[in-house]
């Protein structure tokens, strides 16, 4: 088959013209390649036989290592793990380019530290309490079960280039880091739960995500990132971290609806900063405002819906269990 992947090429050193940084540029290459072809070996095909210059980084090249995460086609991938045939059966371009939200250092190749960064502050080693054990520690099987998923991580951050977050609040710790950090949490061999949760429940921290998916579609092992975030959070409300605008806002909307079974879009943001918190509820003003000139604004009388009976009834039945 041939393929044709346009590749974002960028090279810091590179100056234009006038002495400034060059902007990074497309290169489009084309080549014929077997079916069993994927985007990491094309690259590897371009960089040994058509261009040397290509600074592309790889290892395993099995969906171990992780080191070849990149966009392609817009998505967060393994390149080993992505056949062409797959995502270009017609022969379609190909486009790809260094991971988003982390600074590039050549073409493909982005700088992992800020990712590294990330995970040294979620402390991700165990930290037990009390007298030093006379024996190892044997953890029952049934205990580690909850942790297989999130350990399967192979630190690749492909969730990492994904995330919308991110894209604006570099202060936001990441899915990765919040998936490493739920290891931890849950580990029956941790005995500092209670203080890793109340520096999660800090800003850049759990109550940050906003549940675009994105890093549960990109993991190329399943960890589903998302998911430990949001059980991150269950665990702080648990543990009485409450007061703060998110653990506020997920309560306001689970009373909301259980009492009329629909969201009451007025009450909700006032619930969610708090009542007595006159400088975010005055920030809030001009957002009411323009819901209100575009004819946005929500009906002031909220009423319940038609059944609410069964939704109060599935409210009671799920707290109860």
């Amino acid at each position: 088959m041939q393929a044709t992947l346009k590749v974002r090429r960028y090279t810091p050193e590179a100056a234009a013209g006038d002495g400034s940084p060059r902007e990074p540029q497309y290169q489009t290459y084309t080549l014929d390649v077997p079916d069993y072809f994927t985007v990491l070996d094309a690259l590897i095909k371009i960089r040994e036989e058509i261009d040397g210059t290509l600074a592309v980084r790889c290892s395993c090249r099995a969906a171990v290592c992780g080191s070849c995460a990149m966009r392609i086609n817009g998505q967060s991938r393994l390149a080993c793990k992505t056949k062409l045939i797959a995502i270009a059966p017609q022969g379609q371009t190909v486009t790809v380019e260094p991971m988003a939200n982390m600074p590039v250092l050549k073409d493909l190749v982005v700088d992992m530290e800020p990712f590294w960064a990330k995970i040294r502050a979620v402390q991700p080693w165990l930290q037990p309490t009390g007298p030093k054990p006379e024996r190892e520690y044997i953890v029952p099987n049934e205990a580690m079960l909850g942790l297989n998923g999130v350990m399967a991580c192979i630190m690749c951050g492909a969730c990492v280039s994904a995330c919308t977050v991110l894209e604006i609040d570099q202060n936001f710790l990441g899915p990765a880091a919040l998936a490493k950090a739920y290891r931890f949490v849950h580990d029956p061999r941790d005995g500092k739960t209670r203080e890793r949760l109340a520096e999660l429940n800090k800003y850049g921290g759990i109550w940050d995500c906003t549940h675009c998916f994105e890093c549960v579609t990109a993991c190329p092992k399943g960890v589903a990132p998302m998911d430990r975030i949001l059980e991150l959070r269950h665990d702080a409300v648990t543990h009485g971290f409450t007061n703060t605008n998110g653990a506020r806002h997920a309560e306001a909307f689970t009373e909301l609806v259980r009492h009329s079974g629909w969201l009451d879009e007025n009450r909700l943001p006032v619930q969610s900063v708090g009542l007595f918190n006159i400088k975010e509820l005055v920030q809030l003003m001009p957002v009411g405002l323009r819901m209100l000139i575009h004819r946005k604004m929500p009906p002031i009388i909220h009423r319940p819906i038609p059944g609410i009976e069964n939704v109060r009834r599935l409210f009671a039945k799920f707290s109860h269990e």
